[in-house]
């Protein structure tokens, strides 16, 4: 869709520093994540076990939607939700001490880096494909009820757009015309099943017109195209137009999870990839928006700021043996 919808440069620096800021808290985590994992790759070894699911080349994504929202809009990520958080204001050194496992972590260290959840930012997520639709269609139901003028975002996978949970929630947000929007990022990949082999048409965004809803699509993960339109989805889901699915091409720069080998990606296709933090920061050179020193300031205050959310989660008590099964629903 073509659209003079464009932002001004004070938009186009937030979303630049928090894409650097998104990238470099990944590349930390991923530092962290691989100590005590090698030479043979053991996921519960190390001071952060487990799975974990990095959003490199996918920041525009976030950055382009969440410069529209407010403190007491709703997002919710998926299982890929680092950058989406970071976007919504999530306090950085809550969330990392909670992906240490550490008791001053979001949810005392009980929820890892895929159940991540931010009361006062208004932000969650889920390791389950797809469930995050629900909650998104179920935070924008109650602010429907409510009369408020907040709007939902949720963010899934194209792979996570053919759960059932996608289908019953758009019926339900384009039934009621409610505030929600649901972000998919089609990285082409649902863990190795290329997009061509798990999903029967070739947009999801086209899918908005079986639910009542708007559609939009970017190509080329471009940061100015997901910008316009989440503005107009926004505009439209505040205004009591119902919901919109934005459909945005973007790249997976490193596999679906650390350690993954990628043995079913081609040399030719990883190489073919385009980093969309590099080319931002190239444009936005061009148009004197930034210059070599406010990238060198950016990445500065970037570094020391991670120092220091690392420092706090590495320094923060683990939670007790006896305390497991505190805060948690059994």
């Amino acid at each position: 869709m073509t659209s003079n919808i464009a932002p001004n440069a004070d938009e186009l620096r937030w979303m630049y520093s928090h894409m650097v800021l998104s990238r470099a808290f990944e590349r930390m985590m991923d530092r962290a994540y691989m100590e005590g994992k090698t030479p043979v790759f053991d996921m519960a070894k190390g001071p952060v076990p487990g799975e974990m699911h990095l959003s490199d080349g996918q920041e525009p994504c976030a950055v382009g939607v969440c410069v529209h929202l407010n403190e007491d809009d709703y997002a919710v990520g998926s299982h890929r939700p680092h950058h989406v958080a970071i976007a919504k204001g999530v306090d950085l050194d809550a969330m990392t001490a909670e992906m240490f496992g550490r008791e001053s972590g979001l949810s005392k260290g009980r929820g890892g880096h895929m159940h991540l959840y931010d009361q006062k930012a208004r932000f969650a997520c889920s390791g389950i494909v797809g469930q995050g639709i629900g909650i998104g269609v179920g935070h924008a139901l109650a602010i429907k009820m409510q009369g408020g003028n907040q709007v939902a975002v949720a963010w899934v996978g194209e792979g996570g757009a053919n759960q059932g949970m996608f289908h019953e929630a758009m019926n339900l947000a384009g039934l009621w015309k409610l505030p929600f929007i649901l972000v998919v990022e089609d990285n082409d990949w649902s863990v190795s099943v290329p997009k061509e082999r798990s999903t029967a048409i070739a947009r999801n965004s086209d899918r908005a017109a079986s639910y009542n809803a708007a559609g939009e699509y970017v190509a080329d993960n471009d940061v100015w195209g997901v910008y316009a339109a989440g503005k107009r989805a926004v505009d439209r889901a505040r205004a009591g137009d119902g919901p919109t699915i934005i459909e945005v091409r973007t790249h997976r720069l490193v596999g679906h999870f650390v350690g993954d080998p990628e043995i079913y990606i081609s040399e030719e296709k990883k190489r073919a990839l385009v980093d969309p933090l590099v080319g931002m920061r190239q444009r936005l050179m061009d148009e004197g928006i930034i210059d070599a020193a406010d990238v060198e300031r950016i990445d500065r205050e970037t570094e020391g700021r991670l120092a220091a959310a690392e420092q706090f989660a590495r320094s923060s008590t683990e939670p007790a043996c006896e305390s497991a099964l505190d805060h948690v629903f059994v």
